[in-house]
């Protein structure tokens, strides 16, 4: 009987040790944005109505910048495209370019995402709008056959802040994001 008794404690701390790494993390806040915000990395077809010379597709930099001729550097991280539009129109007005610019930008290539873990390919993937956890993990190739395939871990970029949390299957993924798919243990 105290043999048993032994068994089940040591079962039970071996249980406890290999515990998930997120048990511990809280659940992933849910964007409550509706519309995309712009980060490093993200491709954007920027269009000056008469301006040919401003007309061609921006890569927003590491800075969260894009450099515009006639404009210089216009900070884009966290702006949404229709204030990157009242941005560059201001500063073409300001800069006495052109009177009344028509300005338009649209997102070509959002930032990719990354997944890393217990999936069949690990990495960099583009990202795709409406994206959730499991849509990442067929992106990856699947499940491994060690994956937890009922939780994740996200790890995010918001602002100037990084948040992780835990994720289900059904959890939206965002551009940048990096999604850590754990081991099961049993």
């Amino acid at each position: 009987m105290i043999r048993h008794v032994l068994l089940i404690a040591a079962g039970s701390a071996v249980l406890a040790a290999c515990s998930s790494p997120q048990g511990n993390l809280p659940p992933i806040q849910k964007m409550e944005q509706t519309v995309y915000r712009l980060g490093a990395g993200d491709e954007v077809r920027i269009s000056v109505f008469g301006l040919d010379a401003l007309t061609n597709t921006y890569v927003v930099g590491d800075a969260g910048t894009i450099s515009l001729p006639l404009v210089d550097e216009i900070p884009a991280r966290g702006k949404t495209t229709q204030e990157l539009e009242a941005l560059i129109a201001n500063n073409l007005r300001q800069r006495d370019v052109i009177k009344d610019p028509s300005v338009s930008a649209q997102v070509l290539k959002y930032r990719p995402f990354f997944i890393l873990g217990e999936v069949q390919r690990p990495g960099q993937y583009a990202y795709v709008p409406g994206m959730s956890v499991l849509t990442a993990v067929s992106i990856a190739g699947g499940y491994t056959f060690r994956a937890d395939s009922k939780s994740a871990s996200i790890t995010r970029n918001e602002g100037d802040k990084i948040i992780k949390g835990q994720a289900t299957p059904q959890t939206p993924v965002m551009p940048g994001d990096t999604v850590f798919v754990p081991e099961d243990w049993f």
